[in-house]
């Protein structure tokens, strides 16, 4: 298996919050990249995710998830 950018800044978010649910499309290899995540903050009546791209954890930076990634 590759271990894409995409895989290692999803598993980042993980280790800084087990519990954030998000989406990442594409490769994950700048701010620019993080900054386009897809952040699932609750789901409408039929169970579909409602998602923004304004990050709703205070504890997952683009800074945080950098370190993290260079450390897997």
């Amino acid at each position: 298996m590759i271990y894409t950018t995409a895989l290692k800044c999803s598993d980042a978010i993980k280790i800084l919050k087990s519990d954030a649910q998000f989406v990442i499309y594409g490769m994950v290899d700048s701010e620019s990249d993080f900054n386009k995540i897809e952040w699932v903050t609750g789901e409408d009546e039929n169970g579909t995710g409602i998602t923004t791209k304004t990050n709703p954890h205070s504890e997952i930076t683009w800074t945080k998830v950098k370190t993290e990634m260079d450390k897997l």
